[in-house]
């Protein structure tokens, strides 16, 4: 018996095998997109089985700066899509090789570019790609540098690329990427990123874009540096008509909080269940919005847990649902500053804008992980306090690191009398993770007085060791 007596349908189960399809959208591109090309040169049958379903195989053209193509490739396979693969493109050749893909518009269905080096010979071809792109279902471009990079324009891919369901940019200015957003109404994952000075978007600008993006599933905004005070972003925009984003499971940002509020303010998102927001450091963190936000998107309602984790470049808390529920790390701030005292200062003032709505919080997480520690005398114990205060639900709470351990407990100790129950008043658990040995001196003292204080007001906490 020889494999001849395979029918058809068993054939392509082995071709899809054989291709690994299941990888097609892989990011590092395993899809074996040449394996086709040696099953069409078999036999005459398996030629047949293969054309007969390109789209269930997949059949594409890969084309890279190592992979020449040429017009006569084109010619021979004219009906088949072709992948764009264009990673720290260099000599000449290799963008002439990229730019005759290119030039092949009605068929490219995706372009990945990636320039890591000082020098880019490549990108202002790109953006000089003025042709709509009927095909293109994916589009991917990143640039490392810092300055000088070209500015896509208006006429980027003819304004209009209808089958679009990506767009990740990343270092890459793109001020008027709203035109083309007009045309993509597949769009599921859209990525802005890095945004630098050259290519700023208002959210006045990108938010009626987003407003024909039904199926929008992702969307990641993010910026090098803090601008959008620089262009005159409103501190407090007027009330707008929301719109809303149906699909929209996931939002990412990056840059001045004000204008994560502009943008959060103009919005709806009734499915959201992931958020992570990075903000660059300031003094004062007004944040009325960003609680508005909070009380009015429903996966906020179900906040079981609070991480809290102070590191040397940045402090960061992740909200967290139950461990059996979808929304288990719902949001996930971080705000980019080094001091600790300052962490303190802007961790307080933003949780003061929404932790009072979530009143399903019962369990806290502290950790300290800073590489140093002559910041620790610079700490008031008031600083711990502030920020404590705004826990009211918690039940349970942990230490979870030596440092937090020894810059927490003494601040406990400074609730006396009346005021022993005006902070964490819900309280009831204190596990502290001591890496080996109990508190000693001054911090053990620290936690019996606590301890000692709330049993005396009716209030007891029992308190246990997690070592290591």
């Amino acid at each position: 018996m020889t494999i001849d007596v395979l029918p058809d349908n068993v054939l392509l189960e082995v071709f899809e095998f054989y291709l690994g399809k299941d990888d097609a959208d892989e990011v590092d591109y395993d899809h074996n997109y040449d394996g086709w090309q040696t099953l069409v040169h078999i036999c005459h049958r398996w030629r047949r089985v293969v054309f007969t379903s390109p789209r269930r195989l997949d059949l594409k053209l890969f084309c890279t700066q190592q992979r020449l193509i040429n017009l006569k490739m084109l010619d021979i396979w004219a009906e088949l899509p072709i992948v764009v693969i264009a990673e720290d493109v260099e000599s000449e050749e290799d963008v002439t090789n990229i730019i005759t893909a290119l030039r092949q518009h009605n068929r490219v269905c995706r372009i990945n570019y990636c320039h890591r080096q000082f020098q880019d010979s490549l990108l202002k071809a790109f953006a000089a790609i003025d042709e709509p792109c009927l095909a293109l279902t994916s589009l991917d471009l990143s640039s490392s540098q810092q300055q000088n990079v070209p500015v896509l324009p208006d006429s980027f891919l003819g304004g209009s690329a209808p089958r679009l369901r990506s767009i990740d940019l990343n270092g890459i200015p793109y001020p008027s990427i709203g035109t083309l957003l007009l045309s993509t109404t597949n769009l599921v994952q859209l990525s802005i990123w890095r945004i630098p000075h050259s290519g700023y978007i208002s959210p006045e600008t990108i938010v009626p874009c987003l407003s024909t993006l039904t199926r929008l599933e992702s969307l990641d905004i993010g910026f090098q540096y803090t601008q959008s005070l620089a262009h005159g972003a409103s501190r407090h925009p007027p009330l707008v008509t929301r719109i809303v984003l149906p699909n929209l499971t996931s939002l990412g940002f990056n840059g001045d909080i004000e204008y994560l509020e502009n943008l959060l303010s103009r919005v709806e998102t009734p499915i959201l269940h992931e958020s992570r927001f990075c903000f660059f450091n300031q003094l004062v963190f007004d944040t009325p919005l960003l609680g508005d936000f909070i009380c009015r998107t429903e996966t906020f309602t179900t906040i079981h847990a609070a991480r809290i984790q102070f590191f040397s470049w940045a402090i960061g808390i992740t909200l967290s649902g139950r461990e059996e529920m979808a929304t288990r790390e719902a949001l996930r701030l971080e705000i980019t500053c080094k001091p600790l005292d300052w962490q303190l200062s802007a961790l307080a003032q933003v949780l003061n804008s929404f932790m009072s709505s979530l009143g399903t919080l019962e369990r806290l997480d502290i950790g300290v992980y800073h590489e140093h520690e002559d910041w620790q005398d610079e700490i008031e114990a008031t600083q711990w306090l502030e920020t404590l205060r705004s826990f009211t639900s918690v039940k349970e709470m942990t230490l979870e690191s030596k440092d937090s351990v020894r810059l927490v407990t003494p601040a406990l100790q400074e609730l006396a009398g009346e005021g022993a129950t005006e902070v964490l008043p819900a309280l009831q658990k204190l596990f502290l993770r001591t890496y080996g040995r109990r508190p000693w001196g001054p911090f053990k003292e620290a936690i019996e007085q606590f301890v000692a204080t709330r049993q005396l007001h009716g209030q007891p906490i029992a308190v246990h060791y997690k070592r290591h």
